[in-house]
């Protein structure tokens, strides 16, 4: 997408970049767009959320972006105090979003004391972005089994060498931890799975879709759930 910004000469000469200059003019179609242009309106997720979530999924996965299913995961801490990571997204349904994390984690044990969490994926090289919030529990065991034997061997190492989110003295001692694990499972042909090892599923309350165009008139659809199923709204930009 075209910038109304010319970018400086010498950025690696310390002067300072003018943040509040930076823009990108969102045009209402290009030439060169790698997917198609979509004007994104309430009839388009008359089908539910889920078909228009996928399709833009893919077409980010087919135009080459790096981890295209990577979303910025928004959870509660004890204090009330919003926290945020990006994450991978391993699984999409009707039933909503799934992620891996060791349940000890700082997102793990804030989603335990406050099931409920936000979750948004943005693909900024197309102007689009999807936001999802609802509330988060567990998945079953034996669908966490299932994606771990897909994982390679080294992730499933990793995630029984770190104790995620606690406090570490050092890199070496962090691969320390990881020399110890691969040593303890040399011998076997498959690492189990870590007993504090799992999936959350993210259940969509509300599922809103935004769409960057012109003069900063972007389209945004809000999907929600109720009582009688989903209903879609435009919200203004």
């Amino acid at each position: 997408m075209p910038s109304d910004v010319e970018e400086p000469d010498d950025l690696g000469a310390g002067n300072p970049v003018d943040l509040a200059a930076m823009r990108v003019a969102y045009a209402v179609q290009e030439s060169n767009s790698p997917v198609p242009e979509l004007n994104l309106d309430v009839a388009t997720v008359a089908d539910g959320w889920l078909p228009l979530l996928q399709r833009w999924i893919d077409q980010a996965r087919a135009a080459g972006t790096s981890e295209p299913n990577a979303m910025v995961l928004a959870t509660v801490d004890e204090g009330g105090r919003p926290a945020s990571r990006t994450v991978l997204c391993k699984g999409l349904s009707e039933e909503g979003l799934v992620f891996y994390t060791n349940y000890g984690s700082n997102k793990g044990r804030q989603l335990e004391r406050f099931p409920y969490a936000s979750a948004t994926f943005a693909w900024t090289e197309f102007a689009h972005q999807v936001t999802v919030r609802g509330e988060v529990s567990r998945v079953p065991g034996e669908v966490t089994d299932a994606y771990w034997r897909t994982r390679p061997r080294g992730s499933q190492l990793g995630a029984w060498a770190s104790d995620q989110s606690a406090p570490i003295e050092s890199r070496s001692a962090l691969d320390a931890q990881l020399a110890e694990i691969t040593e303890r499972f040399a011998e076997l042909p498959e690492v189990p799975r870590p007993p504090g090892w799992g999936g959350f599923l993210l259940r969509p309350n509300t599922v809103e879709f935004w769409q960057g165009r012109a003069n900063r008139m972007h389209n945004r659809v809000i999907v929600t759930r109720g009582d009688d199923g989903w209903s879609a709204r435009r919200l203004q930009p």
